[in-house]
């Protein structure tokens, strides 16, 4: 979870030719599927995707991220530092977890959408709770879900026929004999 202090400001609204004072306030907010979701069912598209977001769309996802609904009101009061620290907690892995193989994909990229992330959680049987986790980390503990119920690759032919010709030389050394 992420709280945001917004700082007490004052500005002047051209509407009531007045002078308007806000108060310090913190607003409370998560980065999940469930935030995901809501924007996805708002705005008709995958929110993970290369793609940049309108800055409307990215007010709206923070408004998703919200945890209280009465903070609506306080997003417009953001300031350029609450957006830069929004966005990096968005983009925090949230794991000490790292790959180090990347994994090939042939033809064409999956979109990825909420729904296949559920899906994802459903087949690895991951908790419904964890959509409240940091999206990230999420995504982190499906890939090794994948990972681990992947069975091991069959070796082929040439890679047999090599490893047993390495274990027979390491035997004919070790036993002093030539074969």
């Amino acid at each position: 979870m992420l709280i945001i202090t917004i700082p007490k400001q004052e500005f002047f609204n051209d509407k009531t030719q007045e002078f308007i004072s806000t108060e310090e306030h913190k607003i409370e907010m998560e980065h999940s599927l469930i935030s995901i979701s809501k924007w996805e069912s708002k705005w008709k598209k995958p929110f993970i995707s290369g793609d940049n977001k309108s800055i409307e769309e990215t007010l709206d996802y923070i408004k998703c991220m919200l945890l209280h609904d009465e903070d609506n009101d306080y997003i417009n009061l953001l300031t350029n530092e609450n957006i830069q620290t929004i966005n990096d907690y968005i983009s925090d892995t949230m794991t000490a977890t790292t790959f180090y193989e990347e994994e090939k994909t042939h033809g064409k990229k999956e979109i990825i959408t909420n729904e296949l992330i559920y899906y994802w959680m459903v087949a690895s049987n991951v908790p419904m709770e964890c959509e409240k986790w940091h999206i990230n980390r999420l995504l982190t503990l499906l890939r090794i879900c994948s990972i681990k119920n992947t069975p091991p690759k069959k070796m082929s032919r040439n890679d047999i026929m090599s490893r047993n010709r390495a274990l027979n030389e390491a035997r004919k050394k070790k036993l002093h004999t030539h074969g």
